[in-house]
This record gives C-alpha cells, structure tokens and sequence, in this order.
C-alpha cells in the first residue's frame, strides 16, 4: 500500500462535509477577481497588513486597508453586522488574514480568507492598484 492511498480516502459524505466546511471559510483569488467583474457588491475586502504607504504602493483593487491590529466593535461599527468580509494578507509565508478572521469572528462577523494574499494576486496575474 502507498502513501497516498494509506490511510485510505474518506467516505464520499466526510470528504463533502470537509471540503463544505473548508470552502465557508476561503475563497481564491481568481473568485474574488471574478466577482469584481461581475461588479458583485456582496462583501468587502480588506488589506490587513502593513502601513498605509505600502498599502498606497500596492494592493487588491477596491479593498479597504484595515490592518488587523486595528479591527475593533467600534472601527467595524461602519458596516452593517451582516456584511462579508473577505480578508487577505502578503501571502502563504503570513498569518495576518488568520488573525484578521479570528478578531472578525470574535466580533460576530461573517469573514472568509483569501488564499494566497498579495502572493497569489500576482500569481494569477490580476493587476495591483495604488493610491
């Protein structure tokens, strides 16, 4: 028996629930380019990293920058509590979009990840926007 297929595969329904589960708490970024285009308005994403210069320099067009440190009841008070909040950070090497989450979370607010950050923004070859 090989590595891969030892221990063996789920069962179709745990494999279902795993990657349901998975899926309601990321997203890609071809996803969010795509709803972009489609001009779907149903989230907001947020740079949670870094200093406003470096957010000026270089981020995922029409995302707000709030850097994690920064989420708090009162800062997110100017969205309605049911709103989406995509969060993304440099990339794979950074846990900022997971700290992001996990303050979002906490606050009682819908949140996703956006794999791949900045990283995987430029992998894809979708364009950076600046101030």
């Amino acid at each position: 028996m090989s590595y891969v297929s030892f221990p063996p595969a789920a069962s179709s329904e745990t494999a279902r629930q795993h990657f349901a589960g998975r899926l309601s708490f990321e997203t890609d970024c071809a996803d969010v380019a795509a709803a972009f285009a489609d001009k779907e308005t149903g989230f907001i994403v947020l740079h949670v990293i870094g200093s406003h210069e470096a957010y000026a320099k270089r981020h995922v067009p029409g995302a707000v920058h709030l850097p994690h440190r920064e989420i708090t009841e009162t800062r997110m008070a100017a969205w309605p509590k049911d709103t989406l909040f995509v969060v993304y950070c440099a990339g794979p090497h950074c846990n900022g979009a997971d700290k992001a989450a996990l303050k979002l979370a906490e606050l009682g607010r819908p949140v996703k990840v956006m794999l791949g950050g900045m990283t995987g923004w430029a992998d894809e070859g979708f364009v950076f926007a600046s101030i």
